[in-house]
């Protein structure tokens, strides 16, 4: 008897598009919506909730969440969901919180995460097409969609659960495929595993091409623009291929992200303030993408990003504009939500516009997380990267004639060693070198142990190096991340092309690929015995130390004086990517919950290029963004 009230009451949750009024409907009532995009992949897990709550204390009625395959499915047919990856746990916590949910579950994200979320292991079948009907690429995402969607279902706002909507691919029309089999296949599938009622939706920048090629009937056509545009034609563009319907800017920038050795991105407050209320002020529907905001009764407006949070690990993607740009290892984004989840004089700005056309939540905006400066920290080398191949590459090297890619290996992330020897005699400065484009992404040479440079891509691709027959060649690939925008996201990592010396191809090499991370979670290096090793050779290293905290572990900020480039981690989490040398994030970020109370913090970092001579670490209570040492030449904002 208790069942058809249920029913009666699920039925009349609806969530739909209104043609004739030009608006959403949530169950028969006009609706618009104000959304800030978060990253549940970029926040620890014990500060979703933090996160969530500001968002939705700054007014935002829902928020925008990208679900990144790669870090759901490392490897084919292995699913990870636990911890920090448990999406579902995400999810229920927005419904817990009053936040409804535009999902973005790909399978491309772009998000300028590693390969824009596609999986690296798709490379390994090398002539794939990404982002195609490729019947190879088809069974792959076939495959995850079977295994993700099924848990969103029971989340979907007409079966009692708060996502209003679900968007189908990500900016498709900026890719040069424009394979319309491709979105029509996913149309079918996303209707299959979702049901008939569920709102689908595509985004496209607001060019008449990209709209062109990334919209699909059976998908509502939103658009993305940020302050500086004019929203007027922005929106007169989504009209050319949506004549009715709510106007929606899925993607309304708040900042934008930094690269490594430019200078540290931001958007003024008051710009950005104005042009979402101009876009309220229209009816439309926003996303603050840097978590976002959607409001509307004729549309729909999102902030990109509300809240950026960090690229721990390797998760970083790059760009490719004429050559290749790294992310930085902090994705804050200049967002209305630091880095460390702090609110910003941004956030207060978008929440006093929110004010003007809805009410607040009543109550006080969570404060500011505190920090602490742990201060100095004195760090010990432990050993020289090949002297200690044997704990890194268990399985033993791999033999090739020649280089074999990180792919055809099956090495996603991280760092490779490729290894050989002199064919003869080098008396006189011979040039060790790479063909255009094969370094992909930094090659640290080391001959019998001595780091003779660094080879990088779109950079520096040859160096001069004498040397005796058989003398050992070693160099350290490095992966910087895959390219996570364009044509180019089939992205190789490692060494693509034989090195040659004056000309003469080298050839017999020994394929080290490195399970760094594997190790470290096990608690090497400070569980082993420890090494002796050259204290003053350059190159790449381990160094190690530990910290206590005072009886309370509080969110810090870690800073690299005169260190290189490298990696960090600290109690076995893997903090990412450093590079004071080349800027602008001279810090990282260390969320109190990696941190440890009544027992030693251990630190492991791998430094690429030389330690300072007295190699230590600053834990400061506040980030440094923005000094850039851009190759040759130093900026400061």
């Amino acid at each position: 008897v208790t069942a058809l009230p249920l029913q009666a009451s699920l039925l009349a949750r609806s969530f739909q598009l209104d043609f004739e009024k030009d608006c959403f409907l949530k169950d028969g009532v006009p609706f618009r919506y104000i959304s800030g995009s978060i990253h549940y992949a970029r926040v620890p897990r014990p500060a979703w909730r933090d996160r969530l709550l500001k968002m939705y204390m700054s007014g935002l009625s829902a928020v925008q969440v990208y679900v990144p395959w790669n870090y759901h499915e490392p490897l084919p047919g292995v699913y990870d969901f636990a911890g920090n990856r448990d999406v579902e746990a995400f999810l229920d916590l927005t419904a817990e919180l009053g936040l409804l949910v535009i999902l973005r579950p790909g399978p491309y994200i772009c998000a300028e995460w590693e390969m824009g979320g596609l999986p690296a292991w798709l490379l390994w079948k090398s002539d794939i097409v990404l982002r195609s009907s490729d019947p190879a690429y088809l069974a792959a995402v076939d495959s995850w969609l079977h295994v993700l969607l099924p848990k969103i279902k029971p989340r979907l706002y007409q079966y009692g659960g708060n996502i209003i909507s679900v968007q189908v691919e990500n900016e498709y029309g900026s890719y040069y495929a424009c394979d319309y089999e491709y979105l029509r296949h996913l149309l079918a599938s996303f209707r299959a595993l979702l049901g008939s009622e569920v709102l689908l939706f595509t985004t496209d920048d607001a060019r008449a091409e990209d709209l062109r090629c990334g919209t699909l009937q059976g998908l509502y056509a939103t658009i993305d623009f940020g302050p500086g545009s004019n929203v007027t034609e922005a929106f007169g563009a989504q009209r050319q291929v949506e004549p009715k319907g709510p106007l929606v800017n899925s993607e309304y920038y708040t900042g934008w992200l930094d690269y490594w050795g430019e200078a540290h991105a931001s958007a003024s407050s008051a710009r950005v303030a104005q042009g979402l209320e101009d876009m309220l002020q229209l009816g439309a529907n926003i996303n603050m993408q840097v978590c976002g905001v959607l409001t509307g009764f004729s549309g729909v407006s999102h902030r990109y990003m509300f809240h950026g949070g960090t690229n721990f690990a390797y998760w970083s993607g790059a760009d490719f504009k004429d050559q290749y740009k790294p992310v930085t290892t902090s994705y804050d984004y200049d967002a209305p939500l630091s880095e460390a989840g702090d609110p910003t004089d941004k956030l207060f700005a978008i929440r006093t516009v929110i004010s003007k056309f809805q009410p607040l939540p009543v109550g006080p905006m969570p404060s500011a997380t505190t920090k602490y400066a742990y201060g100095r920290v004195a760090l010990q080398k432990y050993a020289d990267l090949l002297d200690v191949l044997d704990v890194l590459c268990t399985s033993g090297p791999i033999h090739s004639q020649f280089p074999l890619t990180f792919e055809a290996i099956k090495q996603v992330h991280g760092f490779v060693v490729y290894r050989t020897q002199l064919p003869q005699d080098v008396p006189d400065p011979a040039v060790l070198g790479a063909p255009p484009h094969t370094i992909r992404d930094r090659g640290y040479v080391m001959l019998q142990k001595e780091y003779q440079g660094t080879l990088e891509r779109d950079g520096q691709t040859a160096l001069r190096v004498t040397g005796r027959a058989g003398d050992i060649l070693d160099v350290l690939l490095e992966n910087m991340g895959r390219i996570s925008f364009g044509a180019n996201i089939s992205d190789f990592k490692g060494l693509l092309g034989n090195l040659s010396l004056d000309s003469s191809y080298l050839s017999n090499w020994l394929i080290y690929p490195l399970a760094i991370d594997t190790a470290v979670q096990q608690g090497w290096p400070h569980s082993a015995l420890p090494k002796s090793s050259s204290t003053g050779r350059a190159g790449p290293a381990f160094y190690t130390g530990t910290f206590e905290t005072p009886g309370i572990t509080w969110d810090t900020f870690v800073k690299f004086p005169g260190w290189g480039k490298g990696q960090l981690w600290i109690n076995g989490f893997n903090l990412g990517r450093y590079w004071p040398h080349r800027g602008p994030q001279q810090t990282l970020f260390v969320p109190g919950s990696v941190l440890h109370v009544g027992r030693p913090n251990n630190i492991t970092v791998l430094e690429l290029e030389g330690a300072p001579p007295t190699p230590l670490l600053l834990f400061l209570d506040q980030p440094v963004f923005n000094r850039t040492l851009s190759h040759s030449t130093m900026a400061t904002e």
